[in-house]
């Protein structure tokens, strides 16, 4: 286990210093539904996330969250690991149909992964004594990454645009496209106005809502039918359907999105990220129970 921990700390090294910085659902959104998570766990889950993440996390998963991005760069395999593509304006999500890659391999998708890398974790209920044939560590990164994305709209989008990576728009002034609005600049927008650019306001603020407005739906969020470990399915097909119902909604090439698509999309922003949250959270405590 040590040994896996010093080749991810090295691999983190590595790219931190050859990689530009990410912001939005690349940085502070992922950082958000680690924190949000960690902060949820049973007394068992918390020390086994502990004794697998690497030490230069110093015990903060929400520090490494961000690592599965990063490392794309070295694990060139992992990339389709990320995101999930959906046959255009149907709105809907099968796993049979669309977990593949761009070759056609099947359960290379995020939901793929969700489960693969909730399966490896759980290798380490096994005993002291057992030799896991898995890194942990990096399943464990993988897996805490990987809710974030797919509790991410567009990482549930159409093909032909690959989920809004090739819809060229004007977040206000600024151009960029469909996609990086709802990884990043939404993300940045409420910060700017709502948190004093402090990521750390921008998580009190969601767990306040979790305990409050939200309270009477974390149940649902947490439960998995048939008394499944994770349900990455049913978060993907929400995520397809609130791509068509929010993001992808009034969207042209070119279109300029104001205070319009702002204030009537942040709240969903907020609301996922309070999901993945939460969902990663009871899925490490049914994994580490």
């Amino acid at each position: 286990m040590e040994l896996y921990k010093f080749h991810v700390f090295l691999a983190m090294v590595a790219v931190l210093i050859l990689s530009p910085v990410v912001h939005g659902w690349g940085l502070d959104g992922h950082y958000t539904v680690c924190k949000i998570a960690q902060s949820r766990l049973s007394k068992t889950a918390a020390d086994a996330v502990e004794n697998l993440l690497p030490k230069s996390a110093n015990g903060d998963l929400a520090s490494v969250c961000i690592w599965a991005d990063r490392v794309k760069f070295h694990y060139h395999w992992s990339s389709p690991l990320h995101y999930i593509d959906t046959p255009d304006n149907l709105c809907n999500y099968q796993y049979k149909r669309d977990c593949k890659d761009e070759d056609g391999v099947e359960d290379r998708c995020v939901a793929g992964a969700i489960y693969n890398y909730t399966n490896q974790l759980l290798s380490y209920n096994k005993g002291k004594d057992h030799v896991s044939t898995y890194n942990l560590t990096e399943a464990l990164l993988f897996l805490s990454h990987f809710f974030g994305d797919i509790h991410q709209p567009l990482h549930v989008g159409f093909t032909s645009d690959r989920g809004g990576n090739t819809i060229d728009v004007h977040w206000y002034t600024r151009k960029t496209v469909l996609h990086h609005v709802w990884d990043s600049n939404i993300i940045e927008t409420i910060e700017e106005r709502y948190d004093d650019s402090n990521v750390d306001e921008l998580v009190d603020a969601i767990q306040k809502n979790i305990t409050t407005g939200w309270a009477d739906q974390v149940n649902s969020w947490e439960s998995c039918s048939g008394n499944k470990t994770t349900c990455p399915d049913i978060y993907a097909s929400e995520g397809i359907k609130a791509a068509c119902d929010w993001a992808y909604k009034g969207v042209s090439e070119d279109s300029t999105l104001e205070d319009d698509y702002f204030l009537s999309r942040y709240q969903i922003v907020l609301w996922r990220l309070a999901q993945g949250g939460v969902r990663l959270a009871a899925t490490l405590n049914r994994i580490f129970k």
